[in-house]
């Protein structure tokens, strides 16, 4: 299992990577967006760890650059708890954040939490009116189109298609997608990812709101 840092305060770094010094993974270090670039275009990354603010530049532009050619997991790292911030990093693909000052420990079961995940049986394939979704191979069509969903996104779709025809609650939604490690989850991200997903696919007549419960991918007759 490869993970890229991408963080420009080094002991934050260097910590993270002792915070994991009894698992089998492997730490690649970036400092800057140009390291980090470098570093995820000549290896098989499997979740980003991304510091918002560095010294070249905006991580939230990296995460925009990187959801065009992959859905790799990232988790950003924001120093303020700016709802901007999270809003906007959902918004472009990321799978999760934490907000600056952290405990290693939370930051360790949030990747644990993800990474479990993503080896979570899920339906294979699916075909229905314009929509082609085969979760394999991780590519979704609309139309003919192909659309690039985040790794959360591809989480909701699968939990909603399962389900399809019932309402699944905001809870459990949460549960499966983020809380697994006990951690708090402002419930503003799962609606958020739940907007961009049903914006992403414009579902807008199959992911349903029941308010004050849960959501449901409706099968039209």
């Amino acid at each position: 299992m490869n993970i890229l840092i991408i963080e420009d305060d080094i002991a934050l770094n260097t910590g993270v990577v002792l915070s994991f010094k009894d698992k089998d993974y492997k730490f690649l270090q970036g400092y800057n967006l140009s390291q980090g670039r470098e570093l995820f275009n000549n290896n098989n990354i499997d979740l980003i760890i991304l510091d918002i603010n560095l010294p070249d530049g905006n991580g939230l532009d990296f995460c925009k650059e990187i959801r065009t050619v992959s859905n790799v997991l990232i988790i950003i790292l924001t120093a303020n708890d700016m709802e901007i911030d999270v809003v906007t990093g959902f918004e472009l693909g990321a799978d999760d954040y934490i907000t600056k000052p952290f405990s290693l420990m939370i930051l360790r079961s949030r990747v644990e939490a993800l990474l479990r995940r993503t080896t979570k049986k899920t339906i294979a394939y699916f075909e229905f009116d314009d929509y082609i979704f085969n979760f394999d191979n991780m590519t979704f069509y609309k139309d003919q189109k192909e659309l690039i969903l985040s790794k959360t996104e591809q989480k909701i779709l699968n939990i909603l298609i399962k389900n399809s025809g019932n309402t699944v609650n905001r809870e459990t939604l949460i549960d499966k997608i983020w809380s697994n490690s006990g951690d708090f989850v402002d419930e503003n991200a799962l609606s958020v990812a739940i907007n961009r997903l049903r914006n992403k696919l414009e579902a807008q007549d199959y992911i349903k709101t029941v308010y004050g419960i849960g959501y449901t991918w409706v099968m039209k007759q």
